[in-house]
């Protein structure tokens, strides 16, 4: 069996049976943390066919990215400072219409070898042809979480459901289970009643969670209450959508009897800081969420609203709008923000194995180099981590003890070919929109 040992790191477990931090050891046996130790003397380096330096790192849990569409990054910077129904309607829509299946693996490539050098190990992803999205999941090595988008629209419906289904069963549970699917309506304001209805159907047949997006704007909110009487939070409700483990992502608009809902029906809320900022949609209520026990994780959202997928930028937005909102410089604290990059946004989608390092839990390991400017002096490591760190500072990233990034270069991806082909899609695209204009 093949061992890593990481030595004389920093290490932050966000274990809460553990300290904030401490010195010490991780030694890893194949996909699983085997021992960790402040006791240097307690592992035995011959026990480790590799040994990597710690001494310069501050060791954590990967990051866990809740939300995304990692093909858009294709689309970064081509649509910019609109608002999300004009941006939707009048730009992504168009060009999304004109995808191939090569467009998407390529998207989702340039976006896995971003989220791998920024420290994300794990991500969530809603898009189309997901069979390719899986593909460059299983080949970078990354731990996903996939979904096929499912607007509920009358041309493409049964398309969506067969291509759910031919999901979940190629790739549900593949690569040692690095691979899971969720179900993935797009949202309460498409597709209607029948639609969610055909959702709820499936996921009470398959068991599958859900991820859906949930009071994302002003309009969408007034829209369902003009429409349906209620809150798109109460519609989901009400078609019994949130009787099963559903992931909310973005949550900005809720009123205090959504709130409960979500509460009572243990939904986990994915906060999208910086794509709800720039889209102008708003800043959900996190401290509220909190105070009612709803587990919340973070989320980039794709590229084309954000425009990166940077994990660390999300912690401290998520620190100072919360702090900034409310006018309390005590809400959402360093502590809270990397809980939920880490275990709380692993908790929401159910892998129950990561988001914190504890033997016996996935071997999925991240180290930052400490002896930077900007973290200096390091009084406090984890407020550095939330307040001062940068995705440049990823120097190692470990997902099921395997190493797909180290001394800050890609062990499992070739960066240049990426980028190339990803500039090469996008251009088509681009072009051939003009063309249709």
């Amino acid at each position: 069996m093949n061992k890593t040992l990481i030595k004389d790191a920093l290490i932050i477990t966000l274990d809460y049976n553990q300290p904030d931090y401490f010195y010490g050891d991780i030694l890893v046996c194949e996909d699983t943390i085997e021992k960790i130790t402040n006791h240097p003397e307690e592992i035995d380096k011959k026990r480790a066919d590799q040994v990597i330096d710690g001494s310069n790192l501050m060791i954590m849990p990967g990051l866990v990215n809740t939300h995304g569409h990692a093909a858009m990054s294709i689309l970064r910077g081509y649509a910019d400072d609109l608002p999300l129904k004009k941006w939707l309607e009048t730009k992504i829509w168009p060009i999304e219409a004109m995808l191939e299946s090569d467009d998407v693996y390529w998207g989702a490539m340039l976006s896995i070898a971003e989220m791998i050098k920024g420290g994300t190990t794990t991500f969530t992803d809603m898009y189309y042809y997901m069979d390719r999205v899986a593909e460059a999941s299983a080949e970078s090595g990354i731990r996903a979480v996939l979904s096929r988008g499912m607007l509920g629209l009358d041309f493409d419906l049964e398309k969506e459901f067969e291509d759910t289904e031919t999901l979940i069963n190629d790739w549900h549970g593949a690569k040692n289970g690095r691979i899971k699917v969720m179900l993935g309506p797009h949202s309460a304001y498409v597709g209607g009643s029948d639609f969610l209805g055909r959702v709820y159907d499936l996921a009470s047949e398959t068991g599958l969670p859900i991820q859906v997006h949930l009071a994302e704007t002003r309009d969408e909110v007034d829209g369902c209450r003009s429409e349906q009487g209620c809150s798109s939070t109460a519609m989901l409700s009400k078609i019994g959508i949130l009787d099963f483990k559903v992931v909310a992502a973005h949550c900005v608009h809720l009123s205090d009897d959504d709130i409960d809902i979500l509460a009572d029906k243990k939904v986990g809320v994915s906060h999208n800081p910086g794509s709800n900022l720039k889209l102008g949609s708003g800043i959900a209520p996190i401290k509220r969420l909190l105070d009612r026990g709803i587990k919340v994780g973070l989320g980039t959202d794709g590229a084309a609203s954000n425009n990166n997928l940077d994990m660390i930028e999300e912690m401290r937005l998520a620190a100072l709008i919360s702090k900034g909102a409310t006018m309390d410089p005590t809400v959402v604290n360093a502590k809270t923000a990397l809980l939920m990059a880490a275990p709380m946004g692993a908790d929401i989608l159910g892998l129950e194995e990561t988001g914190i390092l504890k033997p016996g839990y996935k071997a999925d390991i991240i180290g930052l180099r400490r002896n930077r400017l900007h973290l200096t002096p390091l009084h406090d490591p984890l407020a550095h981590l939330v307040y001062a760190s940068a995705a440049a500072d990823v120097s190692l990233v470990m997902v099921d003890g395997r190493l797909l990034l180290e001394d800050g270069a890609l062990k499992t991806l070739d960066e240049e070919k990426i980028r190339a082909e990803a500039s090469h899609r996008a251009e088509r695209l681009v072009n051939a929109g003009k063309d249709n204009k």
